[in-house]
């Protein structure tokens, strides 16, 4: 997967159309008393569009809330650093940042917190020093866990799976599947063997012929978790182009956007990734909850709403949770999104 935005994954920087002029979202359920900017890494991008309507709609939920969605033109530490200034300037009561440099945005980050403003970051953290929590969308186990339950859930968990990487050397793939090994050690799945594992370079290219490989080396196969975006849909479309539906299924971590043909066509049950839309909704109820003067230490609850509760862990790092599962049911109002 590739790193920043498509590592969401992590997921940053795909291919986004800068404006030229911040935006402003406002929710008012009865006259605001509190302004929450949520500043991202640049506007025109269709995924922090659904973050900040996430964000909305928590605002018209607990009510009272100013929702202040902007970025800068270009996704710049320099140029996000100058948005953040003009809003310490306009005296706002918070501020969610997806930090475009986590070291960069430390010093104006302190300066805000030095003069009475809550910052948070999500998506892309700014360093420990730099802000009170940082909500990241899941963590590596819940994100190996749930590729290997998607594909058990498709096989009814039997029958031979491999595994379709990216590069060999990126932590974040060598990690998640690390994490589906400790998960695959289940006895549920005890009937579904792991039976290789190959790596695409996130090169669609490449990985399409990973996936021809996989299968002719395989002839048993009948899953593969690709723990990328390349991979998953490189591998999905040597699926459909091979006529190989309803014999091999593919799952992993995608977009809606890229993934909605293949789940349509039968290559793909599902596969996951993070809701924007929860993401801005969390993150803003948990800004609410700092506002309010909550608890933000290490072990405290912090609640997202309906999406329960986070417990703030070490450095100020919380979780929102598992990867959001798509499927036929919902990928094709998602695909609209990102």
């Amino acid at each position: 997967m590739r790193t920043n935005r498509r590592t969401i994954l992590q997921l940053a920087g795909g291919a986004a159309v800068a404006l030229a002029a911040p935006a402003i979202i406002t929710t008012r359920a009865r006259a605001a008393d509190k302004r929450i900017a949520m500043i991202v890494k640049n506007l025109g991008n269709s995924y922090f569009d659904a973050c900040a309507n996430g964000a909305k709609e928590a605002a018209a939920e607990i009510g009272g809330i100013e929702i202040i969605y902007t970025a800068s033109a270009k996704p710049t530490a320099e140029e996000q650093i100058a948005v953040i200034d003009a809003q310490i300037a306009q005296k706002v009561d918070g501020i969610i940042v997806s930090a475009n440099d986590a070291d960069a945005l430390v010093p104006v980050g302190k300066k805000a917190m030095e003069r009475g403003i809550k910052v948070m970051s999500f998506d892309s953290a700014i360093a420990p020093a730099g802000r009170i929590v940082h909500l990241s969308a899941s963590s590596t186990p819940l994100i190996g866990a749930k590729q290997v339950q998607m594909i058990a859930k498709t096989l009814g968990n039997k029958g031979e799976v491999a595994i379709l990487s990216a590069a060999s050397t990126m932590t974040n793939q060598n990690s998640w599947i690390e994490a589906m090994k400790e998960e695959w050690k289940k006895p549920e799945y005890k009937d579904m063997p792991l039976v290789a594992t190959v790596y695409g370079d996130d090169q669609d290219d490449k990985s399409y012929r990973e996936m021809q490989g996989l299968v002719k080396a395989h002839p048993n196969l009948k899953g593969v978790i690709s723990p990328t975006t390349i991979g998953i849909r490189s591998g999905a479309k040597a699926i459909v182009d091979g006529g190989l539906v309803g014999k091999v299924y593919i799952t992993g971590l995608g977009l809606p956007s890229e993934m909605k043909d293949y789940v349509l066509k039968g290559a793909c049950d599902s596969f996951a990734i993070w809701n924007p839309v929860e993401y801005g909704y969390s993150s803003t109820m948990i800004m609410n909850d700092i506002l309010n003067g909550k608890d933000t230490s290490e072990g405290a609850k912090l609640s997202m709403g309906k999406k329960g509760e986070t417990t703030v862990g070490k450095d100020g790092e919380c979780i929102m949770g598992e990867p959001f599962e798509f499927n036929k049911s919902n990928v094709e109002e998602f695909a609209k999104i990102f």
